[in-house]
């Protein structure tokens, strides 16, 4: 497993921490918040939208990649 990767855009107030070199699909959780998952489930990112309006309620949060439980 590689670094981890952190991207952030001003103008779309956009928030995305990535593990490097790790590819998935986006699920939405609601709220402007959506995880990375990749085809084993394990959570690869988080990305968030809106970044700037959170911080004085919501930042910082805490981020765990993990693989997902099957249901």
């Amino acid at each position: 497993m590689g670094g981890l990767s952190v991207w952030y855009d001003e103008e779309g107030d956009y928030l995305e921490l990535t593990r490097e070199e790790e590819t998935g699909f986006f699920v939405d959780l609601g709220d402007g918040v959506f995880e990375r998952v990749n085809e084993e489930g394990e959570t690869v990112g988080v990305a968030v939208l809106n970044v700037s309006s959170r911080k004085e309620r919501e930042l910082p949060f805490d981020v765990t990649f993990e693989k997902r439980s099957e249901a």
